[in-house]
């Protein structure tokens, strides 16, 4: 290894993205490097009047088989590849007839934006890069002396450096650009090896490869002793990772949690229905409520735990206007995130610095497919997106007395809601709003009592005479393993029950519920979230 600055005489160019690619190229030369290319990239750098080998020219061989086959050859990799103080490296150069290539500059194929664009089979098949790989990481491992770049935006970095060591690179930026070609490589195979996956109907592939692009270098992560980056995979689901941020300072760790927490909550709404306003503290809903506009869904929201509210994220189904941006700034809120927003909800919200507002430009399909992650210790689980939505479910009645309509509506709200909060589950709803929220217990009866305690609180803060949770609707993310649980329910004020069914118990459960004149719906389908 050595940590002596390489001059670059020669560089071999052969990118798909062509941005700033001529400017770059003018300024090799400008330091009398030698360009060497490839197909379209050579005659753009050829049009632009700048002199150019093409790679045939010193591979001796044409571009071929619809230019799959074209750097493949010991004079290109061999140029890649020689240890430049080896002297039987050298001795093979001679011998061969191989220059050294000093600098590689190698964007990929498309492959991604193909996959993104809808592309056919075949389509997608042909945007694989082979070449490009290949010549990445034999530059990337010979960084002693090549260095290598796989992207428009370090092309200033390495001139800034050529300017500077005379025309030369220094050993740590060929360093770092090495280790981010790998990573590029890395990147771009796991999106190769996924597409697969999915084209073969594989669940459980032997590996699993995942990637993704650096968005954010976080302050620190749940704790200022973690640290933390942010990174996007290649699907594009609308949310936090693809929204534009209008204004407010940087978003923590935790505000990117919880604001993805909320906006798939609100996801689950139909913005053409119903507007929608989902409040999430610590990644749980605080306040989930329909309106007939948003200003009326976020103060019913609001009014199930104002408590919790205070310092938390809001998510809207609908584009943000004056009158919901006047209400929501009227507390102190961490992030507002929504499809859109108005000139004038901007302009409000600007009056508060610090809140971010995000702008994702559209709705989280609730029904999409794809696949989430969590790590355990030496391990991944991997499993798909609960994309089971309620309006798709056959519900069955299974009580004597079956639930009204009212009820009905009120008790597919709240089974819409509890997917999206942490197990046990217990939701409280009236009136297209959660009226009490219990949520991450051990038991499912401690979730129905805390619910109901904090509509205790709602309802002494808001001077009502009783709780909202008095002819509500309840909804339990998964069975009542015992009649205990919804019978704490019923005592709270719940007149039906959604849930999935399933236990042994079920029997023993439908009667409690008969025997207390209760409606009660089994959907078939659990809503776990941990």
């Amino acid at each position: 290894m050595t940590d002596l600055p390489r001059r670059v005489t020669r560089a071999l160019l052969s990118v798909s993205d062509k941005s700033g690619l001529i400017e770059f190229a003018r300024a090799l030369a400008g330091h009398g490097v030698e360009l060497v290319s490839t197909g379209g990239t050579a005659k753009a750098i050829a049009a632009a009047g700048l002199p150019v080998k093409d790679v045939s020219e010193i591979t001796g061989f044409p571009e071929m088989m619809d230019g799959r086959v074209k750097t493949l050859h010991p004079k290109v990799h061999g140029g890649l590849l020689a240890v430049r103080d080896n002297d039987e490296h050298k001795q093979a150069m001679a011998a061969h007839g191989i220059a050294q290539i000093d600098l590689l500059v190698v964007n990929l194929y498309p492959f991604e934006a193909t996959v993104d664009k809808g592309g056919s089979y075949e389509d997608c098949i042909e945007n694989i890069d082979i070449g490009g790989p290949a010549m990445i990481r034999a530059a990337a491992k010979n960084h002693d002396d090549v260095a290598v770049i796989v992207e428009s935006s370090d092309y200033q970095t390495v001139l800034d450096e050529l300017a500077a060591n005379a025309g030369a690179t220094s050993h740590g930026l060929r360093k770092r650009l090495a280790a981010k070609a790998y990573a590029r490589t890395a990147t771009y195979d796991a999106a190769i090896s996924n597409w697969f996956a999915q084209q073969l109907k594989t669940d459980s592939p032997d590996f699993r490869a995942i990637g993704g692009r650096l968005i954010q270098s976080l302050r620190y992560g749940e704790n200022p002793h973690q640290s933390a980056s942010f990174y996007a995979t290649p699907e594009k689901r609308a949310g936090v990772a693809t929204a534009r941020q209008v204004q407010g300072k940087e978003l923590s760790y935790n505000n990117n949690n919880d604001t993805d927490a909320a906006y798939e909550c609100v996801g689950e709404f139909d913005a053409k229905r119903t507007a929608a306003c989902v409040i999430v503290k610590h990644a749980n809903p605080c306040g989930v409520a329909e309106g007939s506009n948003l200003l009326d869904a976020y103060r019913k929201a609001l009014a199930c735990d104002s408590t919790s509210a205070f310092g938390g994220i809001v998510a809207l189904n609908r584009t943000l206007d004056a009158e919901a941006a006047r209400a929501i700034v009227e507390i102190f809120t961490e992030v507002i995130i929504a499809p859109e927003a108005t000139e004038e909800a901007i302009a409000i919200v600007a009056a508060k610095k610090n809140l971010r507002l995000l702008l994702a430009g559209s709705l989280p399909n609730p029904r999409a497919a794809g696949l989430t992650y969590k790590t355990v210790s030496g391990g991944l689980l991997v499993q798909s997106r609960d994309n089971a939505v309620v309006d798709d479910m056959a519900l069955k009645a299974v009580t004597k007395r079956q639930p009204t309509e009212a009820e009905l509506r009120d008790l597919k709200f709240a089974f819409r809601v509890a997917k999206h909060v942490k197990s046990n589950t217990i939701i409280y709803a009236k009136d297209l709003a959660t009226v009490g929220i219990g949520a991450g217990q051990m038991s499912r009866v401690d979730s129905a009592r805390i619910a109901a305690r904090k509509a205790l609180d709602a309802a002494a803060e808001l001077k009502l005479a009783e709780p909202m949770t008095k002819g509500s609707v309840v909804a339990s993310d998964a069975f009542f393993p015992f009649a205990d649980g919804m019978l704490a329910c019923i005592e709270a004020g719940a007149t039906a029950v959604i849930q999935p069914g399933g236990s042994v118990r079920d029997d023993e459960v439908i009667k409690a519920a008969d025997d207390a004149g209760i409606a009660m719906v089994f959907t078939g389908t659990r809503h776990f979230r941990h």
